[in-house]
């Protein structure tokens, strides 16, 4: 059994391919579940989640990233925004759960300061009315 921060970490996976390569996030999940290692359910749950409100998710984080546009955050980073956030706003992981988990594949997978800017921006949004 794969755990969800495994899930997570492999949804990050399809994401940022997905965003690096330019290419429809369905499409590249679609590929990965048709694989010989398809993701977990809880991994494409979250893409699938994040692919259908990347707009409001991208709203969301602009709204609390201060002096940062979501197209400028390094590939790694926004898309851990994204999960977090979808988490926080759209499912039933405790907000302190989603954030946790977001600050610690950002301090495996990004930069030295990614674990303080994600828990920032994910802490701030989940404070904000909007993540009722």
């Amino acid at each position: 059994m794969v755990s969800r921060h495994d899930a997570r970490r492999r949804a990050l996976a399809i994401l940022y391919e997905a965003d690096v390569r330019d290419h429809s996030t369905a499409d590249v999940l679609a590929v990965h579940e048709a694989s010989d290692d398809p993701p977990p359910e809880f991994a494409s749950e979250l893409v699938r989640g994040v692919a259908g409100r990347r707009d409001e998710l991208d709203a969301g984080i602009s709204a609390h990233a201060v002096e940062w546009r979501v197209e400028r955050m390094p590939v790694v980073d926004r898309n851990l925004l994204r999960l977090g956030l979808w988490e926080i706003r759209h499912s039933e992981v405790p907000d302190a759960v989603a954030i946790d988990e977001a600050v610690e594949l950002a301090k495996e997978l990004s930069t030295d300061d990614s674990g303080r800017f994600v828990n920032g921006v994910l802490a701030r949004a989940a404070a904000s009315p909007a993540a009722s």
